[in-house]
């Protein structure tokens, strides 16, 4: 008796058989594949657009990071000294100054 196989307790008195999808049913599911992709595909599009302007944010910033954003003095010379301006340090020569900002050669890309 240990060799016979246990008896389920629920009897199926009619065969089950796979039954296809319906055209409805498959309509469905292709309106579905494409609802998603085209959900995938506009994601992705806004994803390099944000990160696109990010980039392009970024650039600028560094573009007005590398000018000298100097003060105009009553004189027309630069002042490039914050310090020395409200007069914490003495000013250095308007000379020096001059001919320090001309030899800069200037960054280009």
């Amino acid at each position: 008796m240990a060799s016979k196989p246990p008896q389920s307790s629920r009897v199926v008195d009619t065969p089950q058989f796979f039954v296809p999808p319906s055209v409805r049913e498959l309509r469905a599911q292709a309106v579905q594949r494409l609802q998603a992709g085209l959900f995938g595909l506009a994601a992705i599009v806004l994803i390099v657009g944000l990160a696109n302007i990010i980039n392009d944010r970024a650039r600028l910033a560094d573009a007005e990071a590398g000018k000298p954003a100097a003060a105009v003095t009553k004189d027309g010379a630069a002042q490039n000294d914050p310090l020395a301006e409200i007069g914490i340090v003495p000013a250095t020569r308007p000379d020096a100054a001059a001919s320090s900002t001309s030899s800069a050669s200037p960054r280009g890309r």
